[in-house]
């Protein structure tokens, strides 16, 4: 017999913004239901899936942290590990274990107007069988890449290649590098992270890119922050961080875009204080782009950089011809050894965890729906998505996500709406992510649009979304509310006053 679940909030992914999703619905709607559903059989989402070499965060952990919860840690830049205990400890204070069911995979969500609730069809891979959750409302928390695939472009003679190829999503627990020649193709966060990890061990690492990106460094101790735990309560320190380093990344950011080619020096500077004298800095770390049209790579204390110095780890700018028996030929003509290839390629971008979505029995493509205040979507009715910054940590905008779905769910309740639904009408449409990066522009066709004006368009900028999503009006114009009893009809949404919450 299949089971059936009934909640007002069901919560997919349990993962950081599945996590701050809980622990908000806990505080601010504690008569809400909710529960968790996990695809896979631990928390945690990047920081138990990927098991590469050195993996860690590539934001400081006093804004990848929680609002909530104080990162106490001594490290700023921490590794999966400290950030698995971290969302373990949390999760244990908040008493989630209990709301998390594991090895669901929701594979497709059904909204009927006529009852104002989503059917979500959920396949329980431990036992194999099928469920039914019922929810008021859905929070969508599985992350923005695909978890089955990264992306994995094919390379001329694979075959014939001797050695092992490995794509780091996918990382054998057994593979053994020890003394091995190692390229790593890529140049994105992941490539830097594995090769100053890998070149402790290996007889040598090579990163292997077609073009350069900016790669910054940065103490992965933040003396600034230790002070101020040492001498305040810590929810007070933490919070005096916080902001700092909310207000420091936002005017960094701020003068890469406004002054970019003085950034631009800035950053090279930096580079070239710390490679090995005579290496060719502007044909292997000069991006040819300006500062932040991708994201910055980052190095805490420098150890990518330490690594080229060492002589364990090389770049090479090139582009590949074809995989031979022993490496991989180059079109230069350049052979690079190889005993073992590491497909840094990137990642596969996929919103809902290739769940498919359905309105009143029509399938929903989300390259023709457009973004709402960064979180909802045009024609689809109470349902929200959390998602980072480009340009910021992830759990600042996922902490904002996770309060504004209690506050509009605690508002329809004292005004007995039952839908919400945003309509975009006449809006300009722009690209639905402000980065060049290409696991982003290989998408581009399948993610939502955004608005070149709010609340269609996504700020990026976590001080502007504090005063829209945590003090803007909800009766805004565009997200339009449905009650219970009325008969669910566009013409009777469109035709509700339009009045401050």
């Amino acid at each position: 017999m299949q089971k059936t679940y009934e909640h007002d909030v069901l919560i997919v992914g349990a993962g950081i913004s599945g996590i701050s999703s809980a622990c908000h619905l806990a505080r601010y709607c504690p008569d809400k239901s909710y529960t968790i559903i996990e695809a896979r059989d631990e928390i945690g989402g990047t920081w138990d899936l990927f098991k590469y070499p050195g993996i860690r965060s590539d934001s400081d952990m006093y804004t990848l942290g929680f609002s909530f919860r104080p990162w106490e840690a001594e490290k700023s830049i921490a590794d999966a590990p400290s950030i698995m205990a971290y969302l373990r400890d949390t999760i244990t204070d908040q008493n989630l274990a209990e709301k998390i069911q594991f090895n669901r995979k929701a594979v497709r969500a059904q909204w009927s107007s006529h009852d104002n609730r989503w059917q979500v069809d959920v396949e329980d891979a431990k036992n194999g069988v099928s469920e039914t959750h019922y929810a008021r409302f859905i929070h969508m928390c599985t992350g923005y890449y695909n978890y089955d695939g990264g992306y994995r472009p094919q390379f001329t003679d694979e075959a014939d290649f001797g050695g092992e190829i490995v794509h780091p999503q996918f990382w054998p627990e057994d593979l053994d590098y020890a003394d091995k020649k190692v390229v790593v193709i890529g140049s994105g966060a992941t490539a830097v992270t594995l090769v100053p990890s890998m070149a402790e061990t290996a007889q040598n690492v090579t990163m292997l890119q077609r073009s350069p990106t900016y790669i910054v460094s940065m103490p992965a101790i933040n003396r600034f922050a230790n002070r101020m735990r040492a001498y305040l309560p810590s929810r007070l320190a933490y919070g005096i961080v916080r902001w700092h380093h909310i207000l420091f990344q936002r005017f960094m950011y701020w003068y890469c875009r406004r002054f970019p080619d003085r950034a631009k020096e800035m950053l090279l500077k930096g580079v070239h204080d710390q490679v090995p004298a005579g290496f060719d800095v502007e044909k292997h770390l000069t991006p040819s782009y300006n500062p932040w049209d991708q994201r910055l790579c980052l190095a805490p204390d420098g150890d990518f950089f330490e690594a080229l110095c060492s002589g364990k780890a090389d770049i090479a700018t090139d582009t590949i011809e074809r995989f031979t028996k022993d490496g991989i030929a180059l079109a230069s003509g350049a052979h690079l050894d190889a005993d073992i290839i590491v497909t840094a390629t990137g990642l596969d971008l996929s919103l809902f965890g290739n769940m498919d979505i359905i309105v009143d029995g029509e399938a929903i493509k989300l390259g023709a729906v457009t973004s709402y205040k960064g979180m909802m979507f045009s024609d689809i009715p109470n349902l929200a998505l959390s998602t980072g910054y480009t340009n910021a940590s992830w759990t600042l905008k996922c902490d904002l996500t996770s309060r504004y779905l209690c506050r509009l769910l605690n508002f329809m309740d004292r005004k007995n709406y039952g839908k919400a639904v945003a309509y975009a009408k006449d809006v300009a449409h722009a690209p639905f992510l402000n980065l060049t990066s290409g696991y982003i522009a290989r998408k581009a066709a399948d993610l939502p649009k955004q608005g070149e004006h709010v609340p269609w368009r996504m700020y990026q900028n976590y001080v502007l979304d504090l005063m829209m999503l945590r003090f803007g009006r909800l009766k805004d114009g565009a997200l339009q509310f449905s009650s219970d009893q009325a008969p669910d009809t566009k013409k009777q949404e469109e035709d509700l006053p339009i009045a401050a919450e």
